[in-house]
């Protein structure tokens, strides 16, 4: 079943449990080469989330900005994508080109990510696949231009979304997150996981 958010595809329980599990254990193996890190703002204002990634390209959100990098904040090279997510990639994108990042945000109790763009990549072609890992997370879609309606769902654990075509530059976020409603996490939260060609 797909469903459509302002023309972003949902793929409600896209994951089974199994496959859940599978990837998880398989980004415990990422967060041990690429730990989490705590982002700033251009300010010096911490994000909610805790991130890190994998592939060719990470984000960094540092006081110099925000960027895609090749390294680690602690300079090593980001760990491969592992083929699980991959998989999920190849079956619901529709794009020939391979991934080039996957950012990984760690959500707990109150973090949220506000209304955003993404809009750094040089190939806008290609759609922003995202995995929802653990915890439930009210996600908010609006339009391509600031402002305007907005609208919501609660995406869970094992959904996937594609924003591709019109939807692609949409702004988007996450307004909260509803602790405890999943026990996929260790300790609860919700773990996303955004894919993306970036050049």
């Amino acid at each position: 079943m797909k469903l459509s958010l302002r023309g972003v595809d949902i793929y409600p329980g896209f994951l089974t449990i199994e496959a859940q599990e599978a990837m998880l254990a398989d980004l415990r193996q990422v967060v041990r080469q690429a730990p989490f890190f705590q982002p700033v703002t251009r300010f010096g204002q911490p994000l909610s989330v805790r991130m890190t990634a994998a592939g060719k390209f990470g984000w960094i959100s540092d006081r110099g900005g925000y960027r895609y990098a090749d390294r680690h904040p602690q300079g090593q090279s980001w760990p491969a994508i592992p083929a699980s997510v991959l998989t999920v990639w190849t079956e619901l994108s529709g794009c020939q080109r391979a991934p080039e990042c996957c950012l990984i945000n760690l959500y707990r109790d109150a973090a949220r990510m506000g209304l955003h763009q993404d809009k750094d990549e040089a190939d806008v072609t290609c759609p922003v696949l995202s995995i929802s890992l653990g915890d439930d997370a009210q996600f908010r879609v609006g339009n391509v231009e600031k402002g305007g309606k907005t609208e919501s769902l609660w995406l869970r654990s094992g959904d996937v979304a594609v924003m591709g075509g019109a939807a692609r530059l949409a702004y988007h976020g996450v307004d909260k997150i509803r602790p405890g409603s999943s026990s996929l996490l260790d300790g609860g939260g919700r773990i996303n996981l955004t894919l993306r060609v970036v050049t």
